[in-house]
């Protein structure tokens, strides 16, 4: 399985990736280094990655699943609701291409601000 760590700030989320287009996109380009921002309780950051939304993309996510956003060529990374969610859901701007699952738990991800660099590389496994 291959593995990514993601280095937001102060804070480090190790992931698996899926078999997907995107996540083999997003790991061809590793490593990269990005600008956080946030949006209600997500965290989002450009990649030099360009892909199509999948089959399966969807706008409503779980804690912990790596979401791609076609539309900014970024990753995002939903802990909980944002400025669009009905009630405790975790709603995306957009349909989202899911390429991969946190390993730890991305409520860390409330520490992370506006700004906040972000390294993305690889982890041998």
């Amino acid at each position: 399985m291959r593995k990514i760590k993601m280095t937001i700030g102060g804070i480090e989320i190790t992931a698996e990736l899926f078999d997907t287009p995107t996540a083999d996109a997003i790991h061809q380009s590793l490593p990269f280094t990005s600008t956080a921002q946030t949006w209600g309780e997500e965290v989002y950051f450009s990649t030099p990655v360009g892909v199509a939304r999948e089959a399966g993309a969807k706008a409503v996510v779980e804690a912990g699943e790596l979401a791609f956003w076609v539309e900014g060529n970024s990753i995002a990374i939903g802990f909980g609701p944002t400025p669009i969610s009905e009630g405790d859901e975790i709603r995306l701007a957009a349909p989202t291409n899911i390429w991969g699952r946190a390993l730890d738990d991305v409520r860390a991800l409330k520490g992370a601000r506006n700004g906040d660099p972000v390294r993305v590389e690889r982890l041998d496994t």
